[in-house]
C-alpha cells in the first residue's frame, strides 16, 4: 500500500511544480503533478520505465510544454520561458542520453557548458577546475573527442558540463544507466560533494537503489502521477518493489 507524505516546507522551495498536466499529441502524460525541490537537496524521482519522468525533467527545462498547471522557479513562472534562459536563470540538465558532442573534444564539450553563463562562453571561458576535481579522468582527457570516451566517461563529461553553467538546481536524469559498477560510485561520491560543497539543489530520476537512497525525499510516479513519496530513510521494501525495477 502506497503513501503520499508532503515534503516539509521549513526550508526554502527551489521549484515547485502544482497540478501539472502534459499531453503528447492526444496522450495525456503526466497528470496533476504536484512535487517541489527545496533548495541544498537532492529529491528523487523513481518508478518504472515509460511513467512520465523524463516527461517532467523536459517539462521543468521547457523542451515540452504543460497543457495546465504551473512550474514555479525561485518564486517565478516558468511557463513563458524558452530552454535556453531557464539554463541562464540556473537550471541545469544532463539528458538520459548524455548529449555529448562526438566530434568535439572534451575541452570543447566542457566550453559549450559555459553558454548558461552571463554573457555566455565568449566572456567565460576558463574551465572552474572543480570539475577536474570532481571527474578527474576529464583533465587526462581534455583534447580527446567526446565520442571516444567510454559511457561513464561521457557521462562524468556531462555531469561536468551542465556543472560549468553554475545551476542552481541540477537535473538528471538516469545518470548511472548502462555504466559500470565504478564509475556508478564516483559519480555518486561527485554528487554528493557537488550538493555538500555548493548548495546545489538536485532532482534525480533514478533506478539504482544505493544511489536513491542517497537522496533526502522521493517521489514514486506511475502513469504520469504522483502515488507516493516521503523521507527516502522511510523508503519501504513494498514501495522498492513495486516501483523500481531493480
Amino acid at each position: 500500500m502506497t503513501q503520499t507524505t508532503v515534503h516539509p516546507t521549513a526550508t526554502k522551495t527551489i521549484l515547485r511544480a502544482s497540478g501539472l498536466n502534459v499531453y503528447y499529441g492526444e496522450s495525456h502524460i503526466l497528470r496533476d503533478v504536484d512535487l517541489h525541490i527545496p533548495e541544498g537537496e537532492m529529491i528523487c524521482l523513481i518508478g518504472r520505465n515509460g511513467v512520465g519522468k523524463t516527461t517532467f525533467l523536459k517539462t521543468i527545462i521547457g523542451l515540452l510544454s504543460q497543457r495546465s498547471g504551473v512550474i514555479e522557479y525561485q518564486g517565478q513562472e516558468l511557463l513563458r520561458q524558452p530552454p535556453h534562459q531557464r539554463a541562464r536563470h540556473g537550471i541545469g540538465y544532463v539528458s538520459q542520453g548524455r548529449d555529448i558532442i562526438p566530434r568535439l573534444t572534451v575541452r570543447e564539450n566542457l566550453m559549450l557548458g559555459m553558454e548558461a553563463l552571463p554573457g555566455g562562453m565568449g566572456r567565460n571561458r576558463r574551465i572552474d577546475p572543480i570539475v577536474y576535481e570532481l571527474f578527474p579522468i576529464l583533465e587526462q582527457f581534455l583534447n580527446r573527442r567526446g565520442g571516444d570516451l567510454s559511457g561513464g566517461q561521457q557521462q562524468q563529461l556531462a555531469i561536468a558540463r551542465a556543472l560549468l553553467g553554475k545551476p542552481k538546481l541540477l537535473l538528471l536524469d538516469e545518470p548511472t544507466e548502462g555504466i559500470q559498477p565504478s564509475i556508478i560510485l564516483d559519480i555518486e561520491r561527485a554528487v554528493q560533494r557537488i550538493i555538500k560543497e555548493t548548495g546545489i539543489s538536485i532532482l534525480l530520476v533514478e533506478q539504482h537503489l544505493h544511489f536513491v537512497r542517497q537522496s533526502d525525499f522521493y517521489y514514486a510516479m506511475q502513469r504520469g502521477g504522483i502515488v507516493s513519496s516521503g523521507p527516502t530513510s522511510q523508503l519501504s521494501d513494498a514501495v522498492i518493489e513495486e516501483f523500481l525495477t531493480v
